[in-house]
């Protein structure tokens, strides 16, 4: 079949270049003509395991193409998939909609013939009604554009596994046209047994963001815990393993630490809450509001926990940060929790030093205040305070013995309680982690379990410190 993918970000170009891997003809579509460029040379313009050897074949095989054009977009394709993003609106925590608007009014136009335009961008319900009248007014005359809603569920890190064999596949169709369309498309997947759940476009719409507002749940929920396990002297680990072995709830994402980032859960979480506020319904998920302020915590606590390590002041103590990006296995730093605790240290006096394996550029250019290297041994050179931010696997293989070689203190801060803090501990290390009993050596109060909040109030009103959740919206909420 004859394809377009609108938008090659992370969604995007590995949807295109995996779409024309199982043996469709792409055309991937950008107006970032530097983008454009770079995946027309078969560099990927971000990390993305496995997406160059895909990208590479999908090129080779002549399948897929690049173009910066909607009208040769419109020209080219029998379906239409739209991978624009739709970020936070400034001043506000609604989906700004622009982007994918825009598509919509630079290709309808230029229809030569009906065609399937899908949505697989995370986008508020009653999107595809509202576009479906949008199209209307748009579309040549005797050309039937029909939307379609098929929301994405990738993993940054896991993009190239995910979209190859997904676990599910979600339709959002209005006609048994749409629907034996979009099985075409992927006839592999189903015929590999991949489930295929046919619904209205509603129903589509809100199953993305429904995970997502789960997940967030799940996650916030056992750094709750970590919270009441500081205040109480208990072990947030032996408790999310203890609910782990339960069935109902099950043990992933009960991994307490920094909390989620990225450029999806946590705008997606609010999106829904003011699109909530729109139907009239904001009390039904009002919960979402906590989720995010417990999430937003997380990251205070984390610089509370450090300065308290410090004795107090981080002025002028070298502290270095390992991690950059927002998860592991990806190079994007948007809404990075490891960057804002960085950043929150900075502002504080302390000289922060930042390392990650893959996206020190990206840090660079966010943060450029920041010192960012990929070499390890050169980030923890002198360091006071280590503080482990980003849960990348070779953090876990480093030997705790050599690094305290180079570090002027040996204390270490698990943010994402992803290390072995015995062997750290038996290296010499005093080790930290919000939700764990303090490691030997620290402050009887701490040892005690004492709990953050004296530390954490004075930085409550830190410029940047949280989104527009803390601002935006009244307090009492449930």
């Amino acid at each position: 079949m004859q394809l377009t993918v609108i938008g090659t970000g992370y969604l995007g170009a590995v949807h295109a270049a995996c779409m024309a891997d199982i043996g469709h003809d792409v055309l991937g579509v950008d107006v970032d003509s530097e983008k454009i460029t770079a995946l027309i040379e078969g560099r990927p313009p971000f990390y993305e395991p496995g997406f160059d050897d895909v990208l590479t074949r999908a090129l080779a095989s002549g399948r897929l193409r690049f173009t910066t054009s909607l009208r040769e977009a419109a020209a080219h394709g029998e379906v239409h998939f739209i991978c624009v993003g739709t970020p936070q609106q400034a001043g506000s925590l609604a989906a700004d909609m622009r982007y994918v608007d825009a598509v919509v009014d630079g290709l309808v136009p230029h229809l030569p013939a009906s065609c399937l335009l899908v949505g697989k961008s995370t986008v508020p319900v009653g999107t595809t009604a509202r576009l479906t009248s949008r199209i209307a007014d748009l579309a040549p005359e005797g050309v039937r554009a029909e939307v379609a809603w098929n929301p994405e569920f990738l993993r940054e890190g896991f993009a190239v596994e995910d979209t190859l064999r997904p676990d599910r596949l979600v339709a959002g169709i209005t006609s048994r046209e749409a629907d034996e369309t979009l099985r075409r498309v992927y006839a592999p997947m189903l015929e590999a047994g991949v489930p295929y759940i046919s619904t209205d476009p509603s129903t589509a719409e809100l199953v993305k963001v429904a995970a997502n507002s789960f997940l967030a749940t799940k996650i916030s929920f056992i750094n709750a815990m970590a919270e009441v396990c500081d205040a109480a002297g208990a072990d947030v680990a032996t408790l999310a393993d203890a609910l782990g072995h339960d069935t109902r709830i099950g043990r992933r994402f009960l991994n307490a630490g920094l909390g989620f980032g990225g450029g999806c859960l946590p705008k997606d979480i609010r999106a829904f809450t003011a699109r909530a506020e729109e139907l009239g319904v904001g009390p039904a998920i009002a919960f979402l509001h906590q989720v995010d302020e417990i999430n937003e915590r997380q990251r205070t606590r984390t610089v509370a926990l450090a300065r308290q390590m410090a004795g107090g002041d981080l002025t002028g103590r070298r502290v270095a940060v390992l991690g950059a990006t927002f998860k592991p296995d990806s190079d994007d730093v948007r809404d990075s929790p490891a960057l804002a605790v960085a950043m929150s240290l900075h502002r504080q006096g302390a000289d922060v030093r930042v390392h990650d394996p893959e996206g020190t550029a990206n840090a660079r250019l966010a943060h450029p205040e920041l010192r960012c290297s990929s070499d390890l041994l050169t980030v923890c050179q002198g360091a006071e305070i280590v503080l482990h931010l980003t849960e990348w696997g070779q953090y876990r293989e480093v030997d705790p013995v050599k690094l305290a070689r180079v570090v002027r203190r040996p204390v270490l801060i698990d943010g994402r309680n992803a290390l072995s803090h015995d062997t750290w501990r038996a290296a010499g290390w005093t080790v930290k982690a919000l939700g764990r009993p303090a490691s030997p050596g620290l402050p009887s109060a701490a040892r005690a379990g004492e709990p953050l909040r004296a530390l954490i109030a004075p930085m409550a009103a830190e410029p940047g410190r949280t989104a527009a959740m803390a601002a935006a919206l009244p307090t009492g909420r449930g």
